[in-house]
């Protein structure tokens, strides 16, 4: 399955690339080492634009080797990290003390967002496009004690004004979530219910602060990519007309905005605590209507492990996040079983988008002469998400125990088969992304 169509063909891959695709390969003379994929289908691998794999700093919930391991376990074969590690990095020294970890360590290919606060504007104005994926402020303060960037709407001119760099936001307004804590609080005290979330980091915290971003954006004509769009009412902010290659302001949704509901809750708890919170059914169908509707363009994770012991407690005590990578692409497809989006919808919108929305070179498609970024996948294979099956280094997953029809079976990155049913090969590790200089 590769830009809109399923083919039989075969793919010959010459190196970390590409070479031909064609009906008659197999054929050819020449020592070819040949993988019989029959009854499976290949795709290019998951690009994942949003991660959180904790290093340096926070290993004791994950790190580069464990969560990019598990990453390619569920076909996803490059990924772009946050800054939110410790140190933050939002200086370019220390973001490439993180490119520096990712090179000895990743299974897959990498990028990392350079952080953005309230005192690096300047030195944010000088990264490199051509290396750096952008800059965003996801899971970082702006003042180093409160505030996310949507809510500085005389930085956001600045910095929407001046930078040339894709920059990706997560909104939410905060004076409302304040708001609404406050109630609640009153309400319960300290022991104010996990279902609640969805009332505190309510829809209306999440429209208002991405409209206030995309209007400062379009009257800058910013590259903004607004991140983990949790709402149907959300989407109405964003064009459906443009192509993907012209739009300015793009978004994503993120899986488990597509699959869970505030009716889980009730069983999963603080489990499937997020920021943006998991809202109503309404939502979530709304979402998946609106990445058909082109309205939204990409899938992505917002994989971002924490201890257990991190998630239990009372509300205030368990903190927001959950590990994804493994299971990502098998619960979409589960999505494409119950006839709720297609195989060509979740292509284009785990791969070919996210490579166009990032000017990302030669990756994001089956093409000669692109990387051999590859996923074989088995549709009609059981299996069941069991504790001893978790690759995160935390250990817990919100799928456990969850049985799933479809199954990765084989991951390329750059040309090698890194996992290749169940085994990993370490031989060689990914390689830096890199990307167009004008976003």
């Amino acid at each position: 399955m590769n830009e809109g169509e399923i083919r039989s063909v075969d793919v010959l891959i010459k190196g970390e690339k590409i070479e031909k695709i064609d009906n008659t390969i197999t054929k050819t003379k020449g020592n070819i080492k040949t993988i019989n994929a029959e009854g499976l289908f290949l795709i290019p691998g998951m690009i994942d634009d949003q991660v959180h794999f904790r290093e340096p700093g926070l290993t004791f919930k994950g790190n580069i080797y464990s969560e990019s391991k598990a990453a390619v376990a569920g076909g996803i074969t490059s990924y772009m990290d946050m800054p939110n590690t410790n140190p933050n990095a939002t200086t370019l020294k220390l973001l490439e003390e993180k490119y520096q970890l990712a090179a000895n360590s990743s299974f897959a290919n990498y990028s990392f967002f350079m952080g953005i606060n309230k005192n690096n504007l300047e030195e944010s104005l000088t990264i490199n496009n051509e290396t750096i994926c952008g800059l965003s402020d996801d899971g970082l303060y702006f003042d180093n004690k409160d505030g996310l960037v949507c809510n500085y709407p005389d930085y956001l001119e600045k910095l929407f004004s001046r930078s040339d760099a894709l920059i990706a936001l997560h909104c939410e307004d905060e004076n409302i979530i304040h708001k609404n804590l406050k109630e609640f609080k009153s309400k319960y005290g300290n022991d104010i219910p996990v279902s609640c979330h969805a009332l505190i980091r309510s829809e209306e915290a999440c429209f208002q602060a991405t409209k206030r971003v995309v209007e400062i954006a379009r009257k800058h004509d910013t590259r903004l990519h607004v991140l983990h769009v949790s709402t149907q009412k959300e989407t109405t902010l964003f064009n459906s007309e443009i192509p993907i290659s012209q739009k300015r302001i793009t978004a994503e949704v993120c899986v488990h905005h597509l699959w869970f509901s505030n009716a889980d809750y009730e069983t999963k708890g603080a489990l499937i605590k997020w920021n943006p919170s998991i809202k109503t059914e309404k939502d979530k169908e709304g979402l998946l209507q609106a990445l058909k509707e082109n309205k939204l363009d990409i899938i992505a994770t917002d994989h971002a492990p924490h201890s257990l012991e991190e998630k239990s407690g009372s509300y205030f005590q368990s903190k927001s996040g959950g590990p994804l990578v493994q299971h990502a692409l098998p619960i979409l497809l589960e999505l494409y079983h119950q006839n709720k989006i297609s195989l060509k919808e979740i292509v284009k919108r785990i791969s070919h988008n996210v490579a166009e929305i990032y000017r990302i070179k030669d990756r994001g498609y089956i093409r000669e002469g692109y990387y051999a970024d590859l996923v074989l996948i088995d549709l009609h294979n059981n299996w069941t998400a069991s504790q001893d099956s978790i690759l995160y280094k935390c250990q817990w997953s919100p799928f456990t125990g969850y049985q799933f029809k479809s199954k990765v079976i084989t991951t390329f990155v750059n040309g090698n088969s890194v996992f290749d049913n169940g085994k990993f090969n370490e031989s060689n590790f990914g390689k830096r992304l890199l990307f167009k200089n004008e976003r």
